[in-house]
């Protein structure tokens, strides 16, 4: 494998995923909306940083020519029928024409945990539709399903840490929802494993830790760590979907929408039936190994500076 193209590189899993390949010495190619957003991407070499939709079509496929493989992590939480339908039924649409194309014939596809065609969210049903669009190709196609993924950067453990900074106590709905979250490296991993070995062609993996826990659980990992844990108070499904509409009706992405309740009625943890990351020789790294790395008290890494400094001038 010499050259990959990443779609979604620059988020969260594609970041940690573009660090990996470029210490293999592959080349990748990772297209962006605004380069000036990719800026922690500029350092990495030989990565190539394009400024391109890759929704348009006739770009997708001039920027597929020549690569030996791609990976597709492009995906959205939040957004209406049509929206989901976009980024992940759509796209994939594009992407198998672009492969027709191209001649380019190895995916490796980043869908979700609980994706079904009769699924109780549009986004766990709009992920089920893309796999399919994925599979009735004539294509090289792995598909990972990662339950919610965790790390320095995610926007998950890291959201309820600052709510619980703020607030006085949290106030949850889906709080019995169930997880099995996995670490950002080890799907980042998963990928490349996948991408280095011809025996995964063909294969569903489910990208799940060792751990399962409660949302609640997890709210309370987060305000522990971070020194500020509230108590939480769980919502009845109706006032959970209240909660969720007013937050829609707030000025930018919310916090949590009637389609994510929806979503999170399906425990995103591992069904059994498919083979998981040990089926990739990963041993799954547990929250609890990583988490009070970076959801620490606030004050902490200040004094871990300063003890560095400290050590540096002695």
């Amino acid at each position: 494998m010499n050259k990959i193209l990443i779609l979604g590189g620059t988020g969260f899993v594609g970041t940690h995923l573009c660090e990996k390949v470029t210490r293999l010495a592959w080349r990748a190619t990772v297209p962006t909306r605004r380069r000036a957003a990719a800026q922690h991407l500029w350092m990495l070499p030989p990565l190539d940083l394009f400024e391109v939709d890759v929704h348009d079509e006739a770009a997708l496929t001039r920027l597929l020519a020549g690569h030996d493989a791609v990976v597709n992590l492009v995906g959205i939480l939040h957004g209406s029928e049509s929206a989901f339908a976009r980024v992940h039924e759509l796209l994939p649409q594009k992407l198998v024409r672009a492969c027709a194309a191209t001649g380019v014939r190895r995916i490796v596809h980043v869908s979700a945990l609980g994706a079904a065609l009769d699924a109780p969210s549009m986004y766990l049903r709009s992920k089920a539709r893309g796999e399919e669009v994925l599979r009735g190709a004539d294509l090289d196609l792995t598909v990972l399903r990662p339950s919610v993924v965790f790390g320095r950067e995610d926007r998950f453990l890291n959201l309820f840490a600052r709510l619980q900074r703020v607030f006085p106590v949290m106030p949850l709905a889906g709080s019995t929802a169930k997880f099995q979250p996995v670490w950002v490296q080890d799907v980042a991993t998963a990928i490349l494993r996948c991408l280095q070995e011809r025996r995964h062609i063909g294969q569903t993996y489910e990208a799940c830790g060792p751990q399962v826990l409660t949302l609640k659980e997890l709210v309370q990992i987060a305000g522990r760590l971070a020194g500020c844990e509230r108590p939480v108070i769980p919502l009845s499904p109706a006032l959970g979907r209240l909660q969720a509409l007013l937050m829609a009706a707030l000025p930018g992405e919310p916090l949590i929408s009637r389609d994510n309740l929806d979503s999170m009625t399906v425990d995103s943890i591992a069904s059994g039936l498919l083979p998981g990351l040990q089926a990739l020789d990963i041993a799954p790294t547990a929250l609890s190994a990583i988490a009070p790395s970076y959801l620490h008290a606030p004050g902490l890494e200040d004094e871990l500076l300063a003890m560095r400094r400290t050590a540096g001038r002695t």
